[in-house]
């Protein structure tokens, strides 16, 4: 089947990958234990993500208001969403980027944008460089309950490109996004230009690895020659 969509993901894909996760996750921990959150429930090195499902399934088993994990839920993701934004004012584009998007457009694809950072962070990246109009979807954290590896941002992007899994192709540089369309049965493509390294890429289901964006639309024509 040919390709119909592209869909990237942005932090260390497309943009460079600055933020300051370590500083990061432990202002998340340090508010969850102040919030009576054990420290034997909380790993120091796992995602926000991973320690805000902990959270909530802690205080569902000690009868916790929904009310109490929402408030939490709301302030790690401001905690994120700060430093998302200063991240978002230093960063650059990887080398190709724009080419990229440029060519893919000229090949008459679509191309999406699913990213766990939040939606502030992510337009301002896209208005601050110019390249919003490549996109007919972005799906940041806050469009969905799940966020990356389960499939639910890549899902929902697809639905609104009216394009079907096996017709797409998701381009990321973490195991995340390789999870991802490993579950949906997309063509996955890894990019180890940020968080994993081109072996952990291939384990976690990558079907080819590519070394800078530009060869992306060269690979895409072959698949479709194939």
């Amino acid at each position: 089947m040919p390709i119909e969509a592209v869909i990237f993901d942005l932090d260390g894909t497309l943009a460079a990958f600055n933020l300051d996760y370590k500083a990061l996750r432990g202002e998340v921990r340090e508010y969850l234990l102040h919030a009576s959150v054990p420290a034997s429930v909380l790993k120091p090195n796992e995602s926000i993500f991973d320690m805000m499902q902990k959270t909530e399934i802690y205080f569902k088993n000690n009868s916790k208001p929904e009310a109490t994990f929402n408030a939490a839920r709301s302030q790690c993701l401001a905690i994120a969403e700060k430093y998302e934004m200063e991240a978002a004012t230093t960063t650059t584009l990887l080398t190709g980027a724009v080419e990229t998007l440029k060519e893919l457009k000229k090949m008459k694809l679509k191309i999406g944008l699913c990213t766990t950072s939040s939606e502030k962070a992510v337009n301002y990246i896209l208005n601050r460089f110019k390249i919003q109009e490549y996109f007919q979807v972005v799906v940041p954290r806050d469009k969905v309950k799940h966020v990356k590896p389960d499939p639910e941002q890549f899902m929902l992007a697809l639905k609104t490109l009216g394009v079907r899994p096996n017709a797409a192709v998701i381009v990321g540089d973490s195991k995340v996004d390789m999870q991802s369309a490993k579950e949906l049965k997309t063509i996955a493509v890894g990019l180890p230009a940020g968080i994993s390294a081109t072996e952990q890429l291939k384990e976690s289901g990558a079907h080819y690895i590519i070394t800078a964006l530009i060869d992306l639309p060269v690979l895409i024509k072959k698949l479709d020659k194939a």
